[in-house]
């Protein structure tokens, strides 16, 4: 199989998926902050102020063609400015490591390097993540649309893809949480899959 057709497929979606488990680290532990009547500029506010994150993740998905969800786990970390890992631990291990301008992939005792200059389309939806992570609203809108629902008691980020090319893997992205607590992460895909996935941050390492 090609490096091209590996990341534009099924990789390239778990990719996403990893990088929004990361960003949901952030919100659980830093919502806090925010007063009361939450807005999104609070949240990415408190996002800038955040260095790192550390949690273990349990994802479920749903897939069509299965009776059953698939369910996997592991941990995630991040570090400001640019640097995301995801390590699976459960059913098989996997590592997803994004370094500056490279991804590294290790699966089944292979390593890939793959530079995203080389892939324009996921570099792009890479920056935009990192824009956010450092609280960058702005690199996030040119991306999606942006709505939020409750207090910092009880709330709900949507994230729409307005990008025609977004839209063919992702429909809807919704992280909704409790104070400081994140409850869930609910991720529709284009094709009618879905998954959701629970967040338990860990202190840092």
């Amino acid at each position: 199989m090609s490096n091209l057709r590996f990341i534009t497929g099924h990789f390239f979606q778990r990719l996403i998926f990893s990088l929004f488990l990361v960003l949901s680290i952030l919100l659980a532990s830093s919502i806090s902050r925010a007063e009361s009547n939450l807005d999104i500029d609070q949240l990415m506010q408190a996002l800038a102020s955040v260095p790192s994150g550390h949690a273990s993740f349990v994802e479920k998905k749903s897939i069509a063609i299965l009776e059953k969800p698939v369910e996997s786990s592991g941990e995630l970390f991040y570090s400001a400015p640019d640097r995301l890992e995801k390590r699976t631990l459960k059913p098989k291990a996997e590592n997803m490591l994004l370094d500056k301008d490279k991804l590294i992939v290790e699966q089944r005792g292979k390593k890939r390097v793959l530079a995203l200059q080389n892939y324009p389309e996921v570099a792009a939806f890479i920056d935009s993540i990192r824009g956010t992570l450092a609280g960058d609203r702005k690199s996030l809108e040119r991306t999606y649309q942006l709505s939020l629902e409750g207090d910092a008691q009880n709330w709900n980020l949507i994230l729409l893809p307005i990008e025609d090319k977004m839209k063919k893997i992702v429909a809807k992205i919704s992280i909704a949480g409790s104070g400081n607590a994140l409850q869930t992460i609910d991720i529709l895909q284009a094709d009618g899959d879905s998954s959701r996935m629970t967040i338990t941050p860990l202190p840092a390492l």
